[in-house]
């Protein structure tokens, strides 16, 4: 009997054979937006179901945040949404923009600008008491009991300190000037803000009914330094990682940026697999630069979004070439990496599917 899609998906992040390479496409909410009739009114378990994937479904993490002296405001006008972060010395706000194209919002202004925004977004943290919520955990017992064998069920906790201060507290310009002028400062925040995490990760090991836990980090060296990744976010992963698979948790890092100069950092990080490994032009690592520098790391991805953009025949040679170079297939799943560009056809996709369904793997 073959390998079911959460079978196949299980036996890559832990690096064990498979009867064959298991495929997924990353499909968001914007894809059908992009499409004909019928792909347009179909939902995209549909879609995932008629190209033939091996589906890689979220369900919530359940987590909760108490507190006591701050408060959280959200106010929407249109396609304007902002978050208000109101604590005792004062509020600030992120400013996100809607955009229709991508289906999904977008920051247009960040909340820390000033020493003092540095120091009330800790108070932020510093307030935060991390708990699960009941009813959510039990909605995503009953979504995993829904899908089975079907998918692999994976929830996130949250996004390290600094790639979190960099996307989504300051802003990439301002978040290393404010870095390099204020590092006592900025380094308190990352402390609160790695305590909550810390605290939502032994949460999660204890309770989700997830397959595979995240952390969403979108690193990249075009946002940060390989030093600063080693100085901040190897500590940090590393307390998450080791706490997760203390517990017994399978850990994975979404990372859909340039990795290349961070592989030594990486093949010493306890995850069992990094999701959105992208190959060049848009990214800068092969599935074989991966399998080198990370031998012990499943490899979730070896595509890129312009890759997609050709036919079916030349996407399927450049997997074929990349897979060949490979002196092994165990840890491999072969993705759009970053999420599908909505250039590509479902029929491209479905074609592509049917060849590494087909592909025999090295094991």
């Amino acid at each position: 009997m073959s390998m079911t899609p959460r079978e196949l998906w299980l036996a890559a992040v832990r690096m064990e054979p498979v009867d064959r390479l298991p495929f997924w496409p990353k499909l968001d909410a914007a894809y059908p937006h992009h499409r004909e009739a019928p792909f347009r009114d179909m939902t995209l378990a549909d879609i995932h179901n008629w190209v033939g994937s091996d589906r890689h479904e979220g369900v919530g993490s359940a987590l909760h945040e108490r507190r006591q002296r701050t408060r959280e405001e959200q106010v929407r006008d249109g396609d304007i949404l902002r978050t208000i972060y109101h604590t005792p010395r004062g509020s600030v706000e992120l400013v996100r923009r809607f955009d229709p194209g991508s289906q999904s919002w977008h920051p247009i202004q960040f909340p820390v600008r000033t020493l003092e925004d540095i120091k009330l977004m800790t108070d932020w943290f510093a307030d935060c008491t991390p708990d699960i919520n009941g009813e959510a955990l039990q909605a995503a017992k009953q979504r995993c009991g829904e899908l089975g064998d079907i998918a692999i069920t994976a929830t996130t906790i949250g996004e390290s300190p600094l790639m979190y201060w960099v996307e989504w507290l300051a802003g990439v310009e301002n978040a290393h000037l404010l870095l390099a002028d204020h590092r006592e400062a900025v380094e308190e925040l990352f402390e609160a803000l790695h305590q909550v995490l810390l605290e939502k990760t032994r949460l999660v090991a204890e309770t989700s009914p997830a397959d595979i836990i995240y952390f969403s980090e979108n690193t990249s060296t075009t946002l940060i330094s390989p030093a600063q990744y080693e100085r901040y976010c190897f500590r940090h992963i590393s307390d998450y990682g080791h706490m997760l698979q203390g517990a017994g948790r399978l850990f994975v890092l979404h990372m859909c940026g340039l990795l290349k100069h961070l592989l030594p950092q990486l093949s010493r990080v306890p995850a069992n697999a990094f999701e959105a490994f992208t190959s060049p032009t848009l990214g800068d690592t092969t599935l074989l630069d991966g399998r080198t520098g990370c031998p012990d790391k499943c490899l979730v991805g070896g595509t890129n979004a312009v890759l997609w953009t050709r036919s079916a025949s030349r996407i399927i040679a450049q997997i074929e070439e990349d897979l060949g170079a490979l002196s092994h297939h165990r840890g491999i799943v072969v993705t759009s990496a970053g999420v599908m560009t909505p250039l590509c056809e479902p029929e491209t996709i479905r074609e592509v599917c049917d060849w590494v369904k087909r592909y025999p793997p090295r094991l």
